[in-house]
């Protein structure tokens, strides 16, 4: 099994060697048929073989070309925020992906930490989870998390947000890379958005949005900041980010991209001593978190660190006696806030 690092190597092509060279032409293999089926639904959409249906409401869709975190979870609460500081009621939908037993998955855990009352609806029939919820209002804004290659839901603007890290998944679509459909696909979209740009040169972030343009020339462009604001704790406690700078600390992860939560942190300037990737949607059942006490205690760290998406499905606030903190995570507009505006209060205009 590889890590995510491992993985990374192997994508990118970092990875050298005989066994790298084959692994990859397997999956070359591999995205030839994935490609046939995703091309094909595309084209049956576009030529409306497939139908999207409409809802008497306005939708908006957050979502990327890439597995992966993009920041999509701190966009979502962003555009939430937009809106109901504005006096619109907004319901989310998503998928649901992870979740177990009818509970919510960590993205609808994380989302209700930092949008308390604001209603959240899990269903892979993300078409009937609309319908339902305009039953309850029926003017709202609704918000679908992860949807952009969810078609069957005609939406008023399409936001995709590249990771400035890995922002084209390194050209070649699932498993051989991590695109999950052709570059093509962002055509269809009216905003573009680079999360974490501050991370990355200027000149890289030109290039990233030259070669954006030339597939989405009328899409608004975004850079999109990641800010971290301080540290939480599963009982509320709060701390300043200057409380652990010259620490020893220890960090883990269970998300879609770890690099770009590890470029986070040392942005932060704190000293990471231990590092840990877990699997994405990480359950943290009783026996992940007594695995985790057992890292812990080999490190010689004063605390640990995590994302949020982690902290609401771990219910405690120390592992192996050493304290657990998330670091909050603050969306900022670096570029196109007054475009991206405008836009939002077109689809605010529909409530009236």
């Amino acid at each position: 099994m590889l890590n995510g690092a491992q993985f990374r190597d192997l994508m990118s092509g970092r990875g050298r060697g005989p066994l790298a060279t084959t692994l990859r032409g397997v999956l070359r293999c591999a995205e030839l048929p994935y490609g046939w089926i995703v091309r094909r639904r595309n084209a049956r959409f576009d030529r409306g073989v497939l139908p999207a249906h409409q809802v008497p409401a306005p939708v908006i869709s957050v979502g990327n070309i890439t597995v992966g975190g993009t920041g999509k979870s701190p966009f979502v609460a962003w555009l939430a925020r937009w809106f109901l500081d504005r006096s619109a009621e907004v319901t989310i939908i998503s998928r649901g992906y992870g979740s177990r037993g009818g509970q919510p998955n960590d993205e609808a855990l994380e989302l209700a930490a930092r949008l308390p009352g604001v209603p959240h609806l899990q269903n892979p029939n993300r078409l009937a989870a609309a319908r339902a919820a305009l039953t309850v209002k029926p003017r709202q804004v609704l918000i679908l998390d992860d949807a952009f290659q969810h078609r069957r839901l005609a939406r008023d603007l399409d936001i995709v947000l590249l990771d400035a890290l890995e922002p084209f998944g390194y050209g070649h679509l699932l498993p051989r890379g991590l695109l999950r459909e052709p570059m093509q696909g962002l055509a269809r979209a009216h905003v573009i958005g680079l999360s974490r740009s501050d991370a990355i040169s200027a000149s890289c972030r030109s290039e990233i949005e030259s070669r954006a343009r030339r597939l989405a020339p009328a899409a608004v462009w975004l850079e999109l900041a990641h800010q971290p604001t301080r540290l939480i704790s599963n009982s509320g406690e709060c701390l300043d980010l200057s409380a652990l700078r010259g620490r020893r600390l220890a960090a883990f992860c269970g998300i879609g991209n770890p690099a770009g939560f590890r470029a986070t942190l040392e942005s932060c300037g704190f000293e990471i001593a231990a590092w840990l990737e877990l699997p994405d949607h990480c359950a943290y059942d009783q026996g992940q978190i007594d695995r985790l006490g057992q890292w812990l205690r080999s490190c010689d760290v004063e605390h640990v660190l995590c994302t949020r998406k982690d902290l609401v499905k771990i219910p405690c606030d120390n592992l192996a006696g050493k304290p657990l903190w998330a670091l909050e995570i603050e969306l900022q507009v670096l570029k196109g806030l007054g475009r991206l505006e405008k836009l939002l209060m077109e689809v605010q205009e529909q409530l009236r």
